[in-house]
């Protein structure tokens, strides 16, 4: 296998490489680490998507948490789809005894290169995804090229608070705390709590909250809200694709 050649498949690889070990602890841990803070962020994104939605996309789907939510929540085919095999397989495992496993389906792929025709999918969601992708906009701009014209995409990401003592104990939590959780409970996890902090910073430092949604709205999505949660650790972004033009 020959090495990459682009700044693209180092980030790529970068990430496979960090869920590689996590795929049995994934969603436990991710609920341990936010104090709780991750599941409810997730359910709220997906009560911004339509009951109505027949055909649903959740990209960086990773052990399918979003995937089966909406399924609960919809009555619609949901497809997880994840650039990671461990990732996925987790999912494939975790879902076959949640009830909704006839109507969700797991694919292997990039958000950057989504394997799906245009205006394919009543709505959209991903999560934690563009701090691991090159070209956000190009990104944003893909997710809404497979999403139909009024069409709904929704997003969780985690945010960086900026109110001056939440912020204060937010770093502290991120550059101190989580990696020692992290080594305690695995190498892989070491990792990502040492990884995880400086990413957030570094991502909202290159694109601000209000820069995220001006890609939404160039990429051809109307009426985009926010909604910043928990003292700022997480936000959740939606809206609707317009019925005359946007996307690619």
């Amino acid at each position: 296998m020959s090495m990459p050649s682009t700044a693209e498949s180092v980030r790529t690889r970068h990430a496979r490489m960090l869920s590689t070990g996590l795929p049995r602890t994934y969603d436990r841990m991710g609920r341990f680490l936010s104090f709780g803070q991750d599941p409810r962020w997730r359910r709220f994104m997906v009560s911004r998507v339509p009951t109505t939605a027949r055909t649903v996309l959740d990209v960086a789907t990773g052990t399918g948490m979003v995937a089966r939510e909406v399924a609960a929540r919809t009555s619609g085919r949901v497809v997880g789809l994840d650039q990671s095999e461990a990732m996925l397989a987790g999912g494939v495992a975790e879902t076959a005894g949640a009830g909704v496993a006839g109507r969700i389906t797991f694919v292997l792929g990039q958000a950057e290169r989504l394997p799906f025709p245009d205006g394919a999918f009543d709505a959209v969601t991903f999560t934690y995804l563009l701090r691991y992708v090159d070209d956000p906009p190009a990104t944003v701009a893909e997710l809404v090229r497979v999403l139909r014209p009024g069409g709904t995409l929704a997003s969780l990401e985690f945010h960086v608070p900026r109110h001056p003592v939440w912020f204060a104990l937010w770093w502290l939590y991120t550059r101190a705390v989580m990696p020692v959780v992290g080594r305690i409970v695995s190498t892989a996890w070491y990792r990502v709590g040492r990884f995880l902090g400086p990413s957030i910073s570094a991502f909202y430092r290159a694109h601000p909250l209000t820069e995220q949604l001006a890609m939404w709205r160039a990429a051809g999505v109307a009426d985009v809200g926010a909604r910043v949660m928990s003292l700022g650790g997480g936000v959740v972004v939606w809206g609707t694709k317009g019925t005359a033009s946007g996307g690619r």
